[in-house]
């Protein structure tokens, strides 16, 4: 068997698959939290707690509603989505003109209870979600099996996360998106609704959470402490690349998801810890992150 910096090849080559599936996820979570915090200036805490409540839309709506996973991935970020709007609308927009320290505070707050609520409900214990038939089995490519499902995880959390920049970056909407963070009375004077252009961002933030919680859940089950585990790492990937910047986000939720798969083969003890060092030295040598501006 071959061998790189003496480890099996095979090895090797299946942490980089692991890494690049994490790294789809923390891509994923840290852009909903980037689109959020770049046009809405909001520390969103509940991210997390959003991101397990879509996967537990995809459980209730199959073990309910009879509605698969194709469904349940259309379906659960438009129920969580709605669901966040109605928490800007009643909530968070009372906070825009306060501290950025409130508006995390509050988000916190909204988690615990979030995960609390489910908790009291279905305990701590995972709930399987089966893998839909389409996409079960693998592909052999020949120093490994590539599962389907695995592959297709990859290739959705690319797909979403590029056309969420294009769209964010280069069409008039982010544009107007941008703008109306900056001058909301200049925007609003073209008969642009700034109000309903923020509510419907934070939607469209925390639904990229909730999409994420449902192709996590054939992954890693589905269960109330999902979010928590994650959202510290994700916190860390948006910091790292830059508070707001949505390539950054991106980029580094990859690069960090292929960094701690490569640090399980080298040095199996600080894969727990490697993006929290990352991210101690980054803010040391250019505190507004790697793509974020200063």
């Amino acid at each position: 068997m071959s061998e790189i910096f003496g480890v099996p090849t095979q090895a090797l080559l299946g942490q980089l698959l692991i890494g690049l599936i994490n790294g789809s996820f923390y891509a994923l979570l840290s852009l909903g939290l980037a689109v959020i915090f770049g046009l809405l200036n909001i520390i969103n805490f509940a991210h997390g707690a959003l991101y397990m409540t879509g996967a537990f839309c995809a459980w209730f709506l199959l073990n309910h509603l009879g509605l698969g996973y194709w469904w349940s991935l259309f379906l659960a970020p438009l129920i969580v989505g709605a669901a966040g709007s109605a928490l800007e609308r009643t909530m968070l927009k009372q906070l825009y003109q306060l501290d950025h320290l409130y508006g995390l505070l509050l988000t916190f707050g909204l988690a615990l209870v979030i995960q609390g609520l489910f908790r009291h409900q279905f305990g701590s214990s995972g709930l399987p979600y089966p893998i839909p038939e389409a996409l079960t089995g693998g592909r052999n490519l020949g120093f490994m099996i590539l599962p389907n499902y695995r592959a297709w995880v990859i290739l959705a959390s690319l797909v979403i996360c590029l056309g969420t920049w294009y769209v964010i970056e280069k069409t008039k909407l982010g544009s107007y998106l941008r703008a109306g963070t900056e001058n909301p009375t200049l925007v609003q004077s073209f008969g642009v609704n700034v109000p309903r252009m923020i509510t419907l961002t934070y939607g469209f933030g925390v639904a990229l959470a909730a999409f994420a919680g449902v192709m996590a859940a054939p992954i890693y089950s589905v269960n109330p402490l999902m979010g928590a585990d994650l959202i510290i790492v994700v916190f860390a990937v948006v910091v790292i690349g830059g508070m707001g910047s949505i390539m950054g986000s991106i980029l580094t939720g990859f690069a960090l998801g292929v960094i701690e798969g490569l640090t399980k083969v080298f040095y199996p003890e600080a894969s727990n810890t490697v993006i929290f060092i990352i991210m101690a030295i980054v803010l040391v040598i250019r505190p507004q992150g790697l793509f974020g501006q200063r």
